[in-house]
């Protein structure tokens, strides 16, 4: 076979060569590579095979090429080759997909392969693709997933029927060529009974279910008589088979491998088949996948049979991942394994004969235990976490499970501990819990912490019968320093002014940082108004203090609204909010001072009013217009979508950002109606780039307020239903405020709802104290995004750079797509692909900017080559 290669001509720079010396030169460079290469024409014809690749299949070139390939791939696999070839040759992206072939001998291989689109000077679309043999790493990955799922079952006590079909099922799932068996050899030791076989006729289950071993009584009743493994490679033409050849050949069977499934002891419990519907001879990975199986299954058969062997099969359980120990009646230890030892640090020698109080780190009281021996001699079994004490002294974390193993009459024989160190969990959940309840930039309680201590503090106040202040503080002129200076400089500077106004509160008082410039301050056991005007008058002092920052001095001064409980007798919500409005008459009233909270004469509920009477004037004149923020895949280059960022355009100021309206409405009925005008808007802005060719899904942000709405999901079909003609996924809402989520499991159940309808969520600035594992646990959404303000400051802060890994991993671990906004630079989306981050948005990538202009920038946006660069084949590495 010669590999066609048209020649460049002169014109090109190279000399011309002889067609078929060019041809040998490919020859060579293609058959000189370890690796299978393959070309296929657009209808799936083999052109092309390198030596390799016929040594993989075992099958000539002659017989290779301008075939389909199609007795070499598996009937389910035939179709998404095809579909995968397809694509390809549509889009010209590459692809990476694994498949399973048939090899030598029919053996079932694994493989991955990268395939590419070539184009030839006739304009005609070729396959080309390169292939890895995975088939080792997958047999590794089978065996450790049947060994992990078979042993966590046994230790569940789960029934032996319920193990057995385990057992069979993870491997006919990983070998779709084989159709597996187990028989169990009676007590009477002579006949053999149908464990499991799903994948075997009914008919010849029931045939051999009963059947006498001996010699010659095919291959199972063989392998259980002589205690030795049987292959039979053809059934026709086998003597063990001739009592049961036409059984087999209506079955379709051709091949049996069976091992006899033996105890400890190397006594014969049964045997384990695996069947081929043609000749087939092992390999080495096959006696080794059947080895393996038989004796997990003895595992389970022991188990079930008798509690005695319990000790025996502990000594299987040596490379176990959990750590476990095998106690007598009296709780002395009298087996473990390697893990354990390795868990703890002691050797077997030291532990032997003890008893596992030497692992008490101390932590738990007596009642403790006391609790967990009832439980477990009230059900024979517990399960919990417990810290337990290395032999070197460090505490550590476990989750523990306890079983009771009784015999005939009750009577406990032994107990079986099975632990797994949860250190690396419990050090995400407290990463994500800091996140939760803790700035991090400024290191002070957010609104989490706040809304907690708030509700201690008037409990407290209620029954100690005195008075406790909540004051709501903004700095005044913060914007400047963040507009003159950058983000870094203004955020170096709230760091400097958050650790001088937590000075100047009293032991016992509480100050909290809620969003970029402000502050909620809780002062308790109050007694009267002037014991909290000291406090007030220390914080205006420093907040207004000169800061020397990045050799710059820089001063702002502060707005404070304070309200004081139980005179003004209102939930901690309404006290903040009352704190809120005070603050602002502060500021209107020429700021650097503090203003008490009226409830009968306060003129910033004035304020207030007015403001939500311009919003719905200006939502009735459609004031309002959305501008669209891109988000890409980094290491593909690939446009995933863009966020719509609401505007108002006003009459008379111009531009307004949402931060200067939307705080403001949060809450009140209007901003449902803004809520849902933003999301017709962009299905509106969907259907409009469809019909120009341009189809990108479009993120909007909701309010917490706006999702627990009883009528959230019908108002949610009823905007889709107006427009009939955009898909649903391509919307997404992304959720803002999650800690005003109040019933999380309602809003489960909304979101669900959504996911019917084919809308997706998002949590959105996740790490900015508005997340906690509860939300990320329970709250279906599919996208994490990372909060710019961490992203930002990634590059020279090592703890922001360490909050972005651990959201990452946590997002990993909870199997969820996470995004990072605020990307600003090269060196960010460098950072973040090396962290695992490839999806992004932010200024380095593009600014929101109007509908009319994504068309544009989709023409010319092309992701920088560092970052293309990292990804390379990475699925193939």
């Amino acid at each position: 076979m010669s590999y066609k290669h048209q020649p460049q001509n002169e014109s090109a720079g190279l000399p011309v060569k002889d067609p078929e010396e060019l041809e040998g030169y490919l020859d060579a460079f293609l058959d000189i590579s370890v690796d299978p290469v393959f070309i296929r024409d657009g209808e799936g014809k083999l052109l092309v095979a390198n030596n390799a690749f016929c040594e993989l299949v075992n099958v000539s070139r002659e017989k290779l090429i301008g075939t389909t390939f199609s007795d070499k791939i598996y009937p389910q696999e035939f179709v998404k080759l095809a579909q995968s070839d397809k694509q390809v040759l549509d889009t010209g992206e590459d692809k990476v997909v694994e498949q399973t072939l048939k090899g030598k001998d029919n053996k079932a291989i694994v493989v991955v392969a990268k395939i590419s689109r070539f184009i030839d000077r006739n304009n005609r679309r070729f396959i080309v693709g390169v292939i890895r043999d995975v088939t080792k790493r997958r047999q590794n990955e089978l065996r450790e997933t049947t060994r992990s799922e078979v042993l966590e079952l046994i230790t569940n006590g789960e029934p032996l029927k319920v193990v057995l079909n385990a057992i069979v099922s993870v491997v006919e799932l990983n070998n779709p060529e084989m159709m597996c068996s187990i028989l169990l050899l009676d007590e009477s030791g002579i006949h053999l009974r149908s464990g499991t076989g799903a994948s075997l006729p009914k008919f010849y289950v029931d045939a051999i279910d009963g059947v006498e071993i001996g010699s010659g009584v095919g291959s199972c009743g063989t392998a259980a008589f002589i205690n030795e493994r049987v292959i039979v490679a053809d059934i026709q033409t086998h003597p063990y088979w001739k009592n049961f050849k036409a059984l087999a050949e209506r079955a379709n069977l051709g091949a049996c491998w069976s091992e006899p499934i033996r105890s400890t002891q190397g006594a014969v419990l049964g045997t384990f088949a695996i069947y081929h519907a043609s000749i087939n001879y092992p390999c080495d990975a096959d006696l080794a996948l059947i080895e393996q199986t038989a004796s997990l299954a003895s595992i389970a058969i022991e188990k079930n049979r008798s509690e005695e062997t319990l000790k025996r099969a502990a000594s299987v359980f040596t490379h176990a991942n959990e750590g476990i120990i095998i106690t007598d009646a009296s709780a002395t230890i009298i087996e473990v394994n390697d893990t354990l030892c390795r868990i703890t640090g002691y050797s077997k020698s030291e532990v032997l004969g003890k008893n596992p109080k030497i692992l008490q780190s101390g932590r738990h009281a007596a009642q403790f235990y006391e609790n967990m021996w009832n439980t477990l001699n009230t059900d024979g079994n517990w399960r919990g976490e417990i810290w337990n004490r290395r032999k070197d002294g460090e505490i550590y974390p476990e989750m523990v499970t306890i079983s009771a193993v009784k015999n005939e009459e009750g009577q406990v024989q032994h107990y079986v501990s099975l632990s797994t160190d949860i250190s690396e969990i419990k050090l995400n959940e407290g990463k994500l819990e800091r996140i939760a309840h803790y700035d991090l930039l400024t290191n002070l309680p957010n609104r989490v912490l706040l809304a907690k201590r708030l509700n201690q503090a008037i409990k407290h106040s209620q029954l100690q019968q005195n008075s406790l202040a909540v004051a709501f503080m903004d700095l005044d002129g913060f914007k400047a320093i963040n507009d003159n200076y950058g983000h870094n400089i203004g955020d170096q500077f709230l760091v400097e002014v958050s650790s001088g106004l937590k000075a100047s509160l009293r032991a016992g008082d509480t100050i909290a940082r809620i969003g970029g410039d402000e502050f909620i301050i809780i002062m308790v056991n109050l007694n009267e108004f002037s014991d909290c005007e000291h406090v007030l008058n220390r914080l205006l002092k420093s907040a207004s203090a000169p800061v020397n920052v990045a050799d710059a001095v820089m001063q702002v001064s502060a707005s404070i609204g304070v309200t004081v409980f139980p005179q003004d007798n209102v939930d901690a919500d309404q006290l903040i909010r009352h704190a809120d409005q005070a603050m602002y008459v502060a500021k209107q009233g020429g700021k650097n001072r503090y203003h008490q909270f009226d409830l009968e004469q306060d003129n910033a509920i004035n304020t207030y009013n007015k403001s939500i009477d311009n919003v719905r004037v200006a939502l009735e004149r459609n004031e309002f217009v959305l501008h669209y923020q891109p988000k890409v895949n980094m290491s593909s280059g690939e446009v995933i979508g863009v966020e719509a960022l609401i505007r108002w355009e006003h009459p008379e100021s111009g531009l307004i950002p949402p931060l200067d309206f939307l705080p403001v409405i949060e809450g009140h009925g209007v901003s449902l109606q803004v809520g849902e005008w933003v999301i017709d808007a962009a299905l509106t802005q969907i259907a409009c780039w469809q019909k120009s060719g341009i189809s990108l899904p479009v993120s909007v942000n909701i309010s917490a307020h706006q999702l627990q709405q009883d009528n959230f999901t019908s108002r949610l079909e009823t905007l889709l239903a107006a427009h009939p003609d955009v898909d649903p996924g391509y919307l997404e809402l992304e959720i803002l405020e999650t800690s005003a989520l109040q019933d999380t499991f309602q809003v489960s159940s909304t979101m669900n709802a959504c996911h019917d309808l084919g809308v997706s969520f998002a949590l959105d600035d996740f790490g900015t104290g508005y997340s906690s594992l509860t939300y990320l646990k329970r709250l279906p959404a599919y996208l994490i995004k990372i909060d710019q303000s961490f992203v930002r400051d990634m590059l020279d802060d090592t703890d922001d750079l360490a909050i972005v890994e651990g959201v990452v991993g946590l997002a990993k671990t909870f199997k969820r797509e996470v995004i990072a906004e605020g990307v600003e630079s090269v060196e960010h989306g460098v950072s973040l692909v090396r962290l695992g981050c490839e999806l992004a948005q932010g200024y380095g990538i593009a600014k929101p900017m109007p509908a009319i202009k994504i068309s544009q920038w989709l023409t010319t946006w092309e992701a920088n080559e560092a970052w293309l660069a990292l990804s390379g084949n990475r699925e193939l590495a």
